[in-house]
């Protein structure tokens, strides 16, 4: 199912490079909670519903762009959590700091993850105890690698006085900022050893990533030290958390 998955997100990466190397401007709409959304995620939300439904039509979905209701999906046990296009804010300038992410949560864990980074032609992986990077057809297990000098990464459009107060208290250290789920995917491969986070996540912003990271040996806890957890509620808002080594 893993390579299923990696083929799918690579076929929904070219569908946003299409769209991100059209002559034609970008159309960007707003969203109920003003977030920006563009054809891109949209192609790629369909690409992906299509795809999952002929992997596996018994599990259900919930992507950003069509969260089932509350009453639907309340009582799921085993899902896929996508986030069609993560990093829309990185999609829109151009930077290249953009995902696919697709994590199947099992018993509010999220069990298998495939996080792509089209621009980049670099995609992540994980399962159980075991991720991969690939890149330019080499594909390499990662692992979680201390450093003499730190690297914390931190988000690029999400930074707040909490974090910068956060920062200030840690002991010597270099950081750097980047978009969408790439920042787990920075400490899974042993590049980082920290990604702290104050502001608001959705569940869907998370759960590949975290997939990949806890299966390359990082762990993934809100403030108080509890797993984040990926069950069923009403509400799509993660706590703030940390991703660190073990």
């Amino acid at each position: 199912m893993l390579e299923q998955v990696c083929k799918l997100a690579k076929e929904v990466g070219n569908a946003i490079m299409d769209i991100y190397h059209a002559d034609t401007p970008v159309q960007i709409e707003k969203k109920s909670d003003d977030s920006p959304v563009t054809a891109a995620d949209i192609a790629a939300h369909q690409i992906i519903k299509a795809g999952l439904s002929k992997i596996d039509p018994s599990i259900p979905q919930l992507s950003e762009e069509d969260p089932p209701a509350w009453e639907e999906r309340q009582h799921w046990q085993r899902y896929w959590l996508i986030d069609p296009l993560d990093g829309t804010k990185e999609f829109i300038k151009r930077n290249g700091e953009f995902t696919v992410n697709i994590a199947l949560i099992d018993q509010g864990v999220p069990i298998l993850g495939v996080v792509y980074a089209p621009a980049q032609g670099i995609l992540y992986c994980g399962q159980g105890r075991k991720a991969w990077k690939e890149e330019k057809g080499h594909r390499q297990l990662i692992r979680v690698s201390q450093a003499t000098l730190p690297l914390i990464v931190i988000s690029r459009s999400h930074q707040d006085a909490e974090l910068q107060d956060y920062l200030s208290q840690m002991g010597e250290h270099e950081t750097v900022a980047i978009g969408s789920s790439l920042k787990f995917c920075l400490v899974a491969e042993g590049k980082a050893q920290l990604y702290p986070r104050f502001g608001p996540t959705n569940i869907w912003d998370t759960a590949a990533g975290h997939a990949v990271a806890i299966a390359a040996g990082a762990k993934v806890t809100d403030w108080k030290g509890n797993t984040l957890d990926y069950s069923p509620r009403e509400s799509f808002l993660n706590p703030g958390f940390r991703v660190s080594l073990l």
